[in-house]
């Protein structure tokens, strides 16, 4: 059953810069079958299943971009995207996006999500979504928090405290089980270094930040009024705002993100726990921890057939109709897009920023 006040904004404006070459300035990441056989932006909106009716759905993305978001979910009124002139960060995006869906619907609670993760299994995301929801309904901003499985040191921390009531996870007509707690959030921590995050895992008193939000549309504005002076230039946009005032707005505004500009400064945020299996696919390593092995323990994405002798390890990812071989080769990235190849050893992946990088002054035309 989908609930009546609830809208779903996806982000989808990144640029991916660690998942080159396959990930280019004119199709990120989040436009391509990374982990799974569908382009990540449409996995993202088709898990949401009749939570959320495709009216109520909107996408913020960049203003490049907005055909292939278009061309991804053809099911999606055009007045859904929200396409930015200018990339600030999280934070203002979500701001428009509030504005506008306050504008069709006052008080509506909207679900947060971004367009590249992997989450499973669905069910169990929108139990915790309509739970989170619940929690939300008194004007609290609410997070979902991943109960952490290592001491990842590539993920944002929430220190939970108090627990308050359990919130159910309802539909319009009944009650859905399991019943949710919510905590009160003590503080978020940014990126931590391993011996800390090996503290954080042992207390048992942290949670990965999953960058996944709920809140009342005329909560969340009023929280930002109070907190966020510094995007005061977006108090009067809406999506039916001209093009040129958008751009206006965008151009005074300071890049700020979500959690630090907002979520670190307001004093009514809560935390839901969450246990199924999530990943925010930051880098090529990310793929053995959303895709299943192959018989020589290698990873493929993308659709292109591998053919390895001796080699195992290995994450290759290539179009459809491409072939990729190995031989005698263990723990490599592999990753084949038109005419770039890009080759290195799995546990330096997040480090292809360095190659982006240096692109940025000597070739350009290959970002």
């Amino acid at each position: 059953m989908t609930s009546p006040d609830l809208y779903a904004v996806l982000m989808a404006g990144g640029s991916g810069t660690r998942f080159w070459p396959a990930s280019r300035r004119a199709r990120p990441k989040q436009f391509l079958p990374i982990g799974g056989e569908q382009p990540m932006l449409t996995t993202t909106a088709h898990r949401l299943g009749d939570l959320v009716p495709t009216e109520r759905l909107l996408v913020s993305t960049g203003i490049p971009y907005r055909a292939e978001v278009q061309r991804l979910l053809p099911e999606l009124p055009e007045q859904n995207i929200l396409a930015e002139p200018l990339a600030r960060n999280t934070l203002p995006c979500l701001v428009w996006a509030a504005r506008e869906i306050e504008r069709r619907a006052p008080g509506s609670l909207q679900v947060t999500l971004a367009a590249d993760h992997v989450i499973e299994p669905a069910e169990e995301f929108r139990d915790s979504l309509r739970a989170a929801a619940q929690a939300a309904g008194d004007g609290s901003l609410v997070t979902l928090g991943i109960r952490p499985t290592r001491p990842a040191t590539g993920y944002g921390y929430i220190e939970v405290g108090e627990q308050l009531s359990p919130h159910e996870a309802r539909t319009d007509s009944a009650p859905v089980h399991p019943v949710h707690p919510v905590h009160i959030v003590r503080r978020f921590v940014e990126k931590p270094d391993a011996n800390l995050a090996a503290e954080f895992l042992a207390s048992g008193n942290f949670l990965w930040n999953s960058g996944m939000f709920i809140w009342r549309t005329d909560a969340f504005l009023a929280a930002v009024e109070r907190w966020c002076p510094e995007l005061a230039p977006l108090a009067d946009i809406d999506g039916t705002s001209s093009p040129s005032k958008i751009e206006s707005a965008f151009a005074a505004l300071p890049s700020l993100s979500v959690d630090v500009g907002l979520m670190e400064r307001a004093d009514n945020v809560l935390v839901l726990p969450v246990d199924y299996t999530w990943n925010d696919v930051g880098s090529w390593s990310a793929l053995p921890g959303v895709s299943a092995a192959d018989e020589s323990g290698n990873f493929t994405s993308g659709g292109a057939q591998l053919i390895s002798e001796q080699s195992t390890g290995c994450v290759v990812h290539g179009e459809e109709g491409e072939l990729v071989a190995l031989l005698g080769v263990e723990d490599l990235v592999v990753v084949r897009a038109g005419r770039t190849t890009l080759v290195c050893p799995r546990e330096r992946a997040e480090e292809v920023r360095a190659i982006v990088a240096a692109l940025e002054a000597r070739a350009p035309e290959h970002l």
